[in-house]
């Protein structure tokens, strides 16, 4: 009998023991598997996050919704005035880039102040018109080389509306030749864009002539983000590469000249996020300027002596200053974007 006692006892003791060592596993298990989850869950968020691609502005070291200023000045080697008002712009600071018109006459001066000032932040203005009817330049290409781009007399176009054939395959070989003349006279460009925007308003084919000559050169070409709705073939030709800022200001030609201030005041306290160029034009209202221009007045030397006088203000600096915009230059997000 007391065997049998102790024989139902041992028995009994084994299943508590079974049954706690079951409750113990499972406990461990539960335990496991929530350390898993979290885990797992953890590196999902973690993967999540890898994969929201920077902004520019955070590329840029910014806060995403980081308000970015290019002031960025036309035209440079167009005319001597063009030219001072141009550097002196620069060197006040407000204005912190430029873009040269390689084919224009006074190209050999502004090449020579970006050869002796490589920080300086200088693209290339690239031209395939010449708008001003006493003041002409032609092509840096021979000109049988490139008869689509030439009137009768050896100059660019006035205008592409009254020329509708211009030949994409002749656009790259001009866009090369300036290319190539300014870096062999010393200029080293941080960007590309184009003069009167001939190279992205006139459809996919001569836009891709660009975009090919500046992955060639690697060298950032001036695309903006709100220009895709009114031309698809501009994102549809971009790789993942290229680089896209967000916005454009420029003066518009039925503003006033008494309203000029009011009109950039305006752009700038309503700024949007990201990166926005400021697209102005620079000179002295002096007799070169007034002579070069004076078949119209729309972005002539009164016009550009304004863009100098408030781009060169404490006004403007004030305005930048108190609405926390900050200065970037295209050498900058050329940087970011690698």
């Amino acid at each position: 009998m007391a065997e049998y006692l102790r024989q139902e006892s041992a028995a009994r003791y084994g299943c508590r023991a079974t049954l706690t060592f079951a409750r113990g596993v499972r406990a461990t298990m539960h335990k496991f598997l929530g350390i898993a989850f979290l885990v797992l869950a953890t590196t999902t968020s973690a993967g999540r996050a890898q994969t929201v691609a920077k902004s520019l502005t955070e590329k840029l070291g910014y806060a995403r919704d980081a308000k970015l200023l290019i002031v960025h000045a036309d035209d440079l080697g167009m005319t001597h005035s063009v030219n001072a008002a141009s550097i002196k712009g620069l060197e006040s600071g407000l204005v912190n880039s430029a873009s040269i018109m390689v084919p224009c006459p006074w190209f050999p001066e502004i090449a020579d102040y970006a050869k002796a000032h490589p920080d300086a932040d200088l693209g290339l203005h690239l031209t395939l018109t010449s708008e001003r009817v006493f003041y002409r330049w032609g092509p840096v290409a021979p000109r049988d080389k490139v008869p689509s781009l030439v009137d009768p007399n050896g100059y660019f176009h006035l205008n592409w509306t009254e020329n509708p054939h211009i030949d994409a395959k002749e656009v790259e070989q001009e866009l090369r030749a300036q290319i190539e003349r300014a870096m062999a006279m010393g200029v080293r460009p941080t960007h590309l864009d184009s003069h009167q925007y001939r190279l992205f308003e006139n459809g996919k084919d001569i836009f891709q002539s660009a975009l090919r000559v500046a992955h060639e050169y690697k060298l950032p070409v001036f695309v903006v983000r709100d220009w895709f709705a009114d031309r698809p073939y501009l994102l549809s030709s971009l790789s993942p590469d290229d680089l896209v800022v967000h916005h454009t200001v420029t003066m518009e030609p039925g503003v006033a000249p008494e309203k000029w201030a009011e009109f950039y005041g305006k752009a700038l306290k309503s700024l949007e996020p990201g990166v926005t160029v400021f697209i102005i034009h620079l000179a002295f209202d002096d007799e070169e300027m007034r002579a070069a221009t004076r078949e119209r007045d729309t972005w002539g030397s009164a016009w550009r002596q304004r863009d100098f006088n408030f781009f060169t203000s404490a006004e403007f600096r004030a305005l930048v200053q108190d609405q926390n915009i900050k200065l970037v230059t295209w050498r900058e997000l050329a940087h970011a974007a690698k």
